[in-house]
């Protein structure tokens, strides 16, 4: 638990003054602009973001409605080619990753480290405006036919189909590419030399460790995908030869400068919610967090382990039995580290008063969605069984029970933990649920199918295929249409929400994350004073975070006697001011219970 430190005799916070006075809250008109604050460029990665959800989840139902019958009936077989390419890069480029690492990882990493911004706020917001015009590069290559290679862009067919198309598709990849390298400096810089003198590394939350992880392994990764893409950028438009097969180049070479970015990639778009998981399940578990050590050293290992897995896609290429042997090896060593992740969530939540809200929800489905999903990996990394389901169905199968049933409803957690502190406002908890079942079972009923599809021997990546898969595709798109429609309630939920829902307090949650210590929404600058560090982010249950319970009553008796309010003798703290010591529930699975149900609201 983090908090200012509070005279119980003269009830007031101790700690840096502000720099200047300044208002409480932007208009709404300062998130159209070229706005520095980390809370603002958050917000305005999570909007645009999710905008490119829509877009990328519409292209997905026209591609299944494509697959509903053998024959190419809904879509021209060059448009489901552009589709496909740009449902993959939309969704792994302009969603995923901009609301993982830019939306979540703007807005809290500077609040989670006691930080007032970032350490490059300038270099912040151009990052972030260098997406748009991304986005745009994508949508508007549907003019000249839209690139249509996949969202992997293997040369020769990149370089002979839709060039203009391509290119556009290219320079958007190296903006979006632009934007992470920039932010990665910025998230090192700021969680390496802005967190407060009194956090020890031991006391940094998880979820900042992930960022931290997930910002070397773009520093890394990121250069060697731009510059193998401005190679084939060269090819298509100057007459080079770097990847033209018949000019002397060397398509394979194309893929490991594609790979060794591209399966890094994944660890992008799923170590920031991996830090997300292990944020909310501790809090809505009301247990500490188990293995803190083992969970954050584990990200540095997927980061380090996950530099030498890439072959693992190319066994098909042609490579030799020695990299096969290797890299099968160096993939089921990568699984390690994440299955030391989960067992710490699992023993997190063995024995805890959960409470199953919207965010607990989504963390729990993500757990199981991720687990299958890891199981199919482990078979895809054995060179023997993926020689024979390559490019099948098993392998898209795989990829998005990892990536929509791990990042995306890991984002849905975040989104609904982080909502109150975010906007200020409580969100509904029935449209919530509503939102997790239809997403449960759509997701379930669109990709589980594909796995037997994929055994079956259907390839992925065509609009025609033989009848006998007919009847598994037509369960398919009937569980992306039921995946479509969970939008809705979500949509309204956060609308509604955001407009009308009821006021938030502080800390709704009683959580112990430094994010918690000051106002709902934060102020401009964070806090009027800067936190005190005086107890670690997960200690629920401890004797010590039971004796700051009764501190901060007596805090706030001592507010009430000297008549200053309230309000203002708990700020700073993880308690909201209508939070009362009865109220705070911070105990342990086997202590008392009293006042468990109340958040505080």
């Amino acid at each position: 638990m983090a908090q200012a430190q509070i005279p119980l005799t003269q009830p007031q916070s101790q700690g840096t003054p502000p720099h200047s006075p300044h208002p409480t809250a932007w208009k709404w008109y300062d998130y159209f602009t070229f706005n520095v604050d980390h809370k603002v460029i958050g917000i305005q990665y999570l909007v645009l973001a999710f905008i490119f959800y829509l877009i990328g989840g519409l292209m997905a139902m026209a591609m299944r409605a494509e697959l509903y019958t053998p024959d190419p009936d809904v879509l021209d077989p060059n448009l489901y080619n552009a589709f496909l390419t740009n449902h993959g890069t939309i969704m792994i480029f302009l969603w995923i990753v901009p609301a993982a690492i830019g939306g979540f990882g703007n807005f809290l990493v500077p609040l989670m480290v006691g930080a007032r911004d970032m350490a490059f706020p300038k270099l912040n917001a151009a990052a972030f405006w260098v997406n748009p015009p991304a986005g745009l590069l994508i949508l508007g290559s549907f003019y000249f036919g839209g690139a249509q290679a996949g969202w992997t862009s293997y040369p020769p067919l990149s370089i002979i189909t839709a060039p203009i198309a391509q290119s556009m598709w290219i320079g958007a990849i190296v903006l979006v590419g632009t934007s992470s390298i920039l932010g990665s400096v910025n998230f090192v810089v700021t969680i390496l030399k802005m967190k407060i003198p009194s956090m020890k590394w031991d006391q940094v939350p998880l979820f900042c460790w992930a960022i931290m992880a997930t910002s070397v392994l773009a520093l890394l990764s990121t250069p060697v995908l731009a510059a193998g893409l401005v190679l084939l950028l060269f090819d298509i438009n100057f007459g080079t030869s770097f990847f033209k097969p018949d000019a002397g180049g060397n398509v394979i070479i194309y893929q490991h400068l594609f790979w060794f970015y591209s399966h890094p990639a994944v660890y992008l778009m799923i170590l920031p919610i991996f830090g997300i998981m292990s944020e909310v399940i501790p809090v809505h578990a009301r247990k500490p967090i188990f293995g803190y050590k083992a969970i954050a050293y584990s990200s540095l290992a997927i980061c380090f382990v996950g530099l030498f897995v890439w072959v693992h896609h190319m066994f098909t290429s042609g490579t030799p039995p020695w990299m096969r042997l290797f890299f099968t090896v160096s993939t089921l060593i990568v699984a390690v580290p994440t299955g030391v992740k989960i067992f710490g969530w699992v023993a997190t939540l063995w024995g805890g008063k959960i409470r199953f809200t919207s965010a607990m929800l989504f963390a729990i489905g993500l757990l199981a969605m991720f687990v299958l999903g890891g199981l199919s990996g482990v078979t895809l990394g054995t060179a023997a069984f993926d020689a024979h389901v390559h490019d099948s169905y098993y392998v898209v199968a795989h990829f998005h029970y990892v990536l929509f049933g791990g990042s995306v409803f890991g984002l849905y957690a975040g989104m609904y933990h982080w909502f109150p502190k975010i906007t200020g406002r409580m969100y509904n908890e029935t449209l919530g649920k509503i939102h997790f079942v239809m997403t449960f079972i759509g997701t379930n009923l669109t990709f589980l199918p594909m796995h037997e599809l994929g055994l079956q021997g259907m390839p992925r990546r065509i609009a025609m295929y033989d009848p006998q898969f007919e009847s598994l595709n037509k369960i398919c798109t009937y569980g992306s249409i039921l995946l479509g429609l969970s939008v809705i309630p979500f949509f309204i939920n956060m609308i509604w929400s955001w407009m009308s829902g009821p006021k938030a307090s502080d800390n709704p949650w009683n959580a112990l994350t430094l994010e918690w210590t000051t106002s709902s929404p934060p102020a401009i600058e964070n806090w009027e004073v800067l936190p005190v560090l005086t107890h670690g982010p997960y200690d629920y249950g401890t004797k010590k975070s039971l004796a700051i319970r009764e501190r901060l009553g007596m805090a706030a008796q001592a507010a009430i006697k000297t008549g200053v309010p309230v309000s203002d003798a708990t700020s700073s703290t993880f308690f909201s001011s209508s939070t009362s010591a009865s109220q705070t529930d911070v105990t342990g699975p086997t202590e008392s219970q009293e006042g468990s149900g109340n958040n505080g609201n």
